[in-house]
């Protein structure tokens, strides 16, 4: 059961937030960012983005993490309203261990898919069942979908909320991570 615990004002360079702290059944800690007033809003702008300590927080360039991050949050600022949930599940949600385990397997020449089923874990097992609360929490019925990932497009309108748009978030491709993207686009369909 999702349990707000607290909220406040964020100012940030891409402007000034108010984030919300919440919590689950299993003591799960999630945030999100909004800006201006979505409860009941429709069409609200919103990013599911999935916590990734190497990307957003280290600047790593094996990922477009950080770039995904920071771009929806210029668009949220432009629009000057919208939402940002931030997921803590890193790594596609095998966590931070097996995900440098699967950089290592990376840099032996498999793809980001393949060094998830080496280590006997699956492709993605994230859930974005929070997501779908925190919508829920804001009266949110209908969203414009900032994501490169038909998955989340999919459970969000399995889930009853009508995405009644999708933003693509681009980001230029470096030596660094042109193969992820790749791998990304042509195994799990994402659109770049």
């Amino acid at each position: 059961m999702l349990k707000l615990y607290a909220s406040a004002n964020l100012p940030t360079r891409f402007g000034t937030f108010r984030i919300f702290t919440f919590t689950d059944g299993n003591k799960n800690e999630n945030a999100v960012l909004v800006k201006g007033d979505v409860t009941g809003k429709p069409a609200v702008p919103v990013r599911i983005h999935s916590e990734c300590l190497t990307g957003d927080v280290f600047g790593s360039k094996r990922c477009d993490c950080r770039e995904q991050l920071e771009k929806s949050l210029e668009f949220i600022e432009s629009k000057g309203f919208g939402m940002l949930i931030y997921l803590r599940q890193e790594g596609r949600g095998i966590g931070l261990l097996k995900k440098i385990r699967a950089y290592s397997l990376q840099e032996q020449g498999y793809d980001t898919i393949e060094a998830n089923l080496l280590q006997g874990l699956p492709v993605d097992q994230r859930d974005y069942s929070f997501a779908k609360e925190v919508l829920d929490y804001f009266q949110i019925k209908s969203v414009i979908l900032m994501s490169n990932n038909p998955t989340k497009f999919e459970f969000l309108e399995h889930s009853g909320i009508e995405v009644v748009g999708r933003v693509p978030v681009l980001t230029d491709p470096n030596p660094f991570d042109k193969f992820y993207l790749e791998t990304k686009k042509e195994k799990l369909g994402h659109q770049l």
